[in-house]
């Protein structure tokens, strides 16, 4: 039975599952996205989101707390530098588990996990304005647009259709 064993093991010593830990965090603060499996990435976002927390406070005790945990002085200069300023104002969640699929051969289901503002392709290609909270969305209904654009568009449709018909005449 497995009552109240929160911690996945990972088939691995807990010297070893640490190690494994620290390495796949470098590996994430220095690329900003690495694929593993889904086992490990779930792992990794609950190692690294509180250690994104402390980055949120720029302190030598909260440096040196880090440093306890990856034991890599670029890794944490990167992580209180670059990624703290990007999540800074992000509440949580600072990291996104994205399903790859499945391993060829071992079967074992692989996933991609990110910092989530490093990613362009998510966030739409936001421009200044948009990110400071000046939205440029326009409403949308359900009867497709504006009626004077559909009313155009018919318009400007049925004229092409006519000079059609007179040119074959």
């Amino acid at each position: 039975m497995r009552h109240g064993k929160k911690v996945n093991h990972l088939g691995r010593t807990s010297a070893h599952r640490k190690a494994l830990m620290r390495n796949l965090a470098i590996a994430l603060i220095t690329h900003k996205r690495i694929n593993t499996t889904l086992a490990k990435a779930k792992s990794l976002r609950q190692f690294i989101e509180p250690l994104v927390t402390k980055a949120r406070n720029n302190t030598t005790h909260s440096r040196r707390v880090a440093f306890s945990y990856l034991q890599n002085k670029d890794a944490v200069k990167e992580l209180f530098g670059d990624i703290a300023a990007k999540v800074g104002d992000r509440p949580g969640g600072y990291v996104r588990i994205v399903r790859t699929g499945f391993r060829k051969g071992d079967s074992a289901e692989t996933a991609m996990i990110e910092f989530v503002d490093f990613n362009e392709v998510y966030a739409g290609g936001k421009t200044e304005a948009q990110s400071a909270g000046k939205s440029s969305r326009r409403r949308r209904t359900r009867r497709g647009g504006s009626t004077q654009t559909a009313a155009a568009t018919t318009t400007a449709a049925a004229a092409a259709t006519t000079t059609a018909s007179d040119e074959e005449e």
